[in-house]
């Protein structure tokens, strides 16, 4: 990729005051896209995530990850003489993301309105827990506690002493991050439209819903409400279910159309009077199981892939990181590189190539590592 491409973002600035995942993650979109991203940090600390395991040199490998190609600015915010250096980088800059509870920023001297009044077209982001209003909004929390008290926890958890810790985090990437530059990029627009500026209030827990949508559906218009892996897609149902293999590998089994199912059913040889059974599912998908053991994961692959019924064997990370689709499509191109010069794949982000910059393999910073640049 040429390195002179200046990405969409090109000449936007953003002051990052967030640490660990959902606001640098957002941040690392925006860098991207050519945004000059400017982390602020504590000094001697800075953000939590430089001390995350596994380390790849003296660097956390996760904030190496997280935090390629931004700046890092080292402050003491609540020392006033160091507040005056962020004046004139408050008036420059586009883009304001933070992540403490409410309040904080307010007892710093740095909230949306006293900010405001040095740039009154900043888009200022908020991103918490809870929001910056209500009951929970002081409460602390993590992805786990976010998706537990939203109920999606609870649709698929496991049972007994088999529990299922979800290995994505839900609430900070899908919760956070993400409607965070959704709407950054709409309060850009609406600059462009106005001239104003933004406050963003992202809570993670509010953008969970909308991956329940089914469940709120049933929920709100039949009061059936779903539990613990008791629907169709959380896997009470035989058409969207996991199923072991002889060999100890399991199949993602999701033929949910009826055309995807007769066939699903046809391959496997499943006897006829499971196929249309709309009461008893539990029996169904034992019935299912039952098949799918006795075979191993070769097996069952060579028959999917001819039958092509949305079924597919699931991979480790490491099997799928290799697989040759995602290779053909280049998504691990671009580098990060640490401070003896080794590189590794630079972490995928959701953004068409056309949008971004050039330059494919970049640093995460030191702490303060810019902090010249603007201490005169």
């Amino acid at each position: 990729m040429n390195e002179t491409i200046k990405g969409s973002l090109a000449g936007i600035k953003v002051i990052d005051f967030s640490t660990l995942l959902p606001g640098p993650l957002a941040s690392l979109f925006l860098a991207e896209t050519g945004a000059e991203v400017i982390k602020i940090e504590k000094p001697g600390i800075g953000d939590e995530m430089r001390e995350a395991y596994p380390k790849w040199n003296n660097q956390s490998v996760s904030f190496s990850m997280l935090n390629r190609g931004k700046k890092s600015l080292s402050l003491d915010l609540k020392d006033p003489e160091n507040l005056k250096i962020l004046e004139p980088i408050i008036k420059e800059a586009d883009i304001l993301i933070e992540q403490f509870r409410p309040g904080v920023m307010k007892r710093l001297g740095l909230d949306y309105e006293t900010i405001k009044k040095i740039n009154k077209k900043i888009i200022y982001v908020s991103i918490t827990g809870y929001g910056q209003k209500g009951p929970k909004s002081m409460v602390a929390g993590h992805d786990l506690n976010y998706i537990g008290n939203t109920g999606l926890l609870s649709l698929s958890m496991g049972s007994g002493d088999n529990t299922v810790v979800p290995p994505a985090l839900i609430a900070d990437i899908a919760g956070g991050s993400y409607p965070a530059v959704i709407n950054i990029l709409l309060a850009l627009r609406k600059r462009d439209i106005n001239q104003e500026g933004s406050f963003i209030d992202i809570s993670m827990s509010d953008n969970l819903f909308p991956f329940m949508f089914w469940g709120l559906g049933t929920g709100f218009s039949k009061n059936a409400w779903p539990g613990n892996a008791d629907s169709i897609l959380s896997g009470g149902s035989p058409r969207y279910n996991i199923y072991k293999t002889s060999d100890n590998a399991y199949l993602a089994a999701a033929p949910l159309e009826d055309r995807f199912w007769k066939k699903f059913c046809e391959v496997i040889d499943l006897p006829k009077k499971y196929i249309n059974v709309k009461d008893n599912q539990l029996e169904v998908i034992q019935q299912v199981r039952n098949i799918i053991i006795l075979k191993d994961k070769n097996f069952w692959f060579e028959v999917f892939n001819e039958a092509d019924c949305c079924c597919s064997i699931v991979k480790s990370l490491e099997e799928a990181i290799n697989d040759n689709h995602f290779k053909v499509r280049e998504i691990f191109s671009r580098k990060i590189s640490n401070e003896e010069g080794k590189e590794i794949p630079a972490l995928p982000v959701p953004i068409d190539n056309q949008f971004r910059k050039g330059k494919i393999s970049e640093k995460a910073p030191k702490l303060g590592v810019h902090n010249d640049l603007f201490f005169q």
